[in-house]
């Protein structure tokens, strides 16, 4: 059954019909909240969330995006207001470094070491550049869709990409060097 079909039926009451499209979503809303806010339980909460507001926004859904795009809007605010609730509180972002099991390659191991480096990079820019390099590199979004998303113009989020990379070049590069 195709997405739209499933909101029509979810909105008509039809549970099978919106967990089917939770199950179709999940990645990309883990994807994006993760992208956003590292492998926390803040993370969780953001994604559970985000399919709480989805369901009690279903009767307001138009139509004029794709689900998949109407879903990550909301993910990426919701993400945006746990940063910024995060940081009156003065809470770091956790890291989550889980080491690989003693036996394991060292191949796995650096690509632990690769995965986790970029995913604090990823915390350390700036919100809005960060909610940018997660749309457009790990969930895959257009330039287009990525402003849509976002509400910002398809320059906008050119420049933010283009600043956003500059950025993880610099926080990366240690990185980099270590593992050559």
């Amino acid at each position: 059954m195709e997405q739209l079909e499933l909101v029509k039926s979810a909105i008509e009451g039809d549970q099978d019909s919106f967990k089917e499209l939770v199950k179709i979503l999940e990645p990309t809303v883990a994807s994006t909240v993760i992208g956003m806010l590292g492998n926390c339980q803040e993370a969780a909460d953001v994604g559970q969330e985000t399919f709480i507001r989805f369901y009690k926004a279903l009767k307001n859904f138009r139509g004029d995006s794709d689900v998949k795009t109407y879903v990550t809007r909301i993910a990426i605010n919701l993400s945006l207001n746990e940063i910024k609730r995060q940081k009156r509180r003065r809470v770091l972002f956790a890291f989550d470094s889980k080491m690989s099991d003693k036996g394991s390659e060292d191949v796995n191991f650096k690509n632990q070491e690769i995965m986790d480096s970029v995913q604090h990079a990823l915390t350390h820019l700036k919100p809005k550049f960060r909610s940018v390099v997660v749309l457009r590199l790990i969930d895959g979004y257009s330039v287009r869709e990525t402003g849509v998303i976002l509400g910002i113009p398809e320059g906008t989020v050119l420049s933010r990409f283009a600043r956003a990379q500059k950025r993880l070049r610099e926080l990366l590069s240690p990185v980099v060097k270590g593992l050559l």
